[in-house]
């Protein structure tokens, strides 16, 4: 009975974080967004034409596979609603800032990383609200809290578009047009927009301390093995398509390394920071910098060969 109880007030809990701490996490989001795209330029797309394979597999990985496998983890483990609801939202968002910044310590193909990271934000405009929606609504006990929410995905891409879509532009424009100014930014940008996210969830957890006690024990193991899901399932594709090994890395550490930031600006726009969603969203921004360190300092010591994306 008390196990039922708690569970049912982990549906119920929303987690503080009021309209001025929201601004400074789309702002912070859109800096990040903005920083990333610094480094972006039009030529990191001529892979896409040239040799598309490694960089179709990494985007099916990302938004197809990741989705589908968190599904089937959630069938399996039969998590509280609000917690499923949070795995969904994770998996639906595209590859996070510092998976870049990862995949140059682990010897990975950081052009291929690059290539990832812009494609996938440009896609996920219209695959994040999609993907949310479809699985979501897939699950009976999450689609059933959906219903009673009652959010409007037209409103969520609206909003993507804009944290995404408008400083990818901004960013890629500057580098066109003043590269040198670029790179001086972005590598600033990169340090000073990770640091800032890292407090803001921080401060959000620290504001919400009592029930973050409460409740992490639901949410720590399911998020390591989601996030180990992840990763498995990037190298698994790379292996299974016989990619070059520093593919295969890069295409692990996109797939394993979210964007939880976005995750939860969504959480705490359309979901009012509701308690499973908002904690496991928050854990996973924690954790993915943990487990994705921990994977570049597994790899570091692992020379290999560079080679061109295939």
């Amino acid at each position: 009975f008390l196990s039922l109880l708690t569970e049912n007030l982990l549906d119920n809990v929303h987690i503080n974080f009021d309209t001025g701490s929201l601004w400074i996490l789309n702002l912070v989001l859109g800096l990040v967004m903005f920083g990333v795209a610094l480094e972006i330029s039009v030529n990191d797309f001529k892979p896409l034409w040239l040799k598309p394979k490694a960089l179709i597999l990494g985007l099916v990985s990302q938004f197809i596979l990741l989705p589908a496998v968190t599904y089937l983890l959630i069938i399996f483990i039969e998590p509280l609603p609000s917690i499923a609801l949070g795995m969904f939202m994770v998996a639906a968002c595209p590859g996070g800032n510092i998976s870049n910044f990862i995949s140059y310590l682990s010897n990975a193909n950081t052009a291929l990383s690059v290539s990832l990271t812009a494609v996938a934000t440009l896609l996920a405009i219209v695959m994040t609200p999609l993907n949310f929606h479809f699985w979501s609504m897939l699950y009976a006990p999450s689609s059933n809290l959906i219903q009673e929410i009652s959010i409007s995905s037209v409103e969520m891409f609206k909003l993507v578009s804009m944290l995404l879509g408008l400083p990818l532009i901004l960013g890629m424009y500057v580098n066109y047009s003043y590269p040198v100014l670029a790179m001086k930014l972005a590598k600033r940008l990169k340090v000073v927009s990770l640091l800032f996210f890292i407090c803001l969830v921080f401060i959000a957890l620290y504001n919400n301390l009592v029930i973050f006690k409460d409740y992490i024990v639901y949410v720590f193991w399911i998020v390591l093995i989601h996030n180990l899901i992840a990763f498995s399932t990037g190298y698994s594709v790379g292996r299974l398509f016989r990619l070059p090994e520093d593919n295969v890395r890069s295409i692990t550490i996109e797939t394993g390394i979210q964007n939880s930031g976005l995750g939860l600006l969504l959480i705490f726009t359309f979901f009012d920071g509701l308690g499973g969603m908002a904690l496991l969203a928050a854990f996973w921004g924690i954790w993915h910098i943990v487990s994705g360190l921990f994977l570049a300092a597994l790899w570091n010591g692992k020379s290999i060969t560079k080679e061109t994306i295939a």
